[in-house]
């Protein structure tokens, strides 16, 4: 007789399965993390060459105030660098670093965007593409970094604990 909760729960085991096994593959998850920190790093040190027009970028969202902007400028880049670098080492706290500084960059893109500002994104510099458009493609990209990457970078170290506590 035809069972359809034992056929669907098999179903569900070997799903489990094949995701249980795509996270516990290491090059996966390296490979992944290698591209965001590298993604980070270059970001950050394309905006600690020039300091000015990354300050003339920030302030033409105006969240900013005028006194601080030279430690924004410079700041924020060293964060990004810094944060690249501990995931790229790695780090836990590297990945919750740049996990924050996603949800900021959400919060600020969806700013420009709902504020109908026509001004660069500043991701990577002051050679952005488009001005509102490169704002909402930037908005989207953090959006799928912020909730496609990051978790799967977390599921992994995740499940890789859990892995290796077992093992002991």
């Amino acid at each position: 007789m035809f069972n359809p909760r034992s056929e669907t729960s098999v179903y569900f085991k070997k799903i489990r399965s094949y995701f249980h096994h795509g996270l516990t593959r290491v090059w996966p998850c390296r490979i992944v993390r290698i591209a965001l920190a590298s993604l980070f790093i270059w970001a950050g040190i394309v905006k600690l060459l020039d300091p000015k027009s990354f300050a003339a970028i920030i302030s033409t969202y105006d969240l900013v105030p005028e006194m601080l902007l030279p430690f924004a400028a410079v700041g924020l880049p060293l964060i990004e660098t810094v944060a690249g670098l501990a995931l790229l080492a790695d780090r836990p706290w590297g990945l919750h670093l740049i996990a924050g500084l996603l949800v900021l960059f959400v919060f600020v893109l969806g700013y420009g965007i709902l504020g109908d500002l026509d001004v660069d994104c500043g991701c990577f510099g002051a050679e952005e593409l488009d001005k509102r458009a490169g704002l909402r493609a930037a908005f989207y990209r953090d959006l799928v970094l912020l909730f496609v990457v990051a978790p799967y970078l977390y599921l992994c170290r995740r499940v890789r604990r859990v892995a290796s506590m077992g093992k002991e």
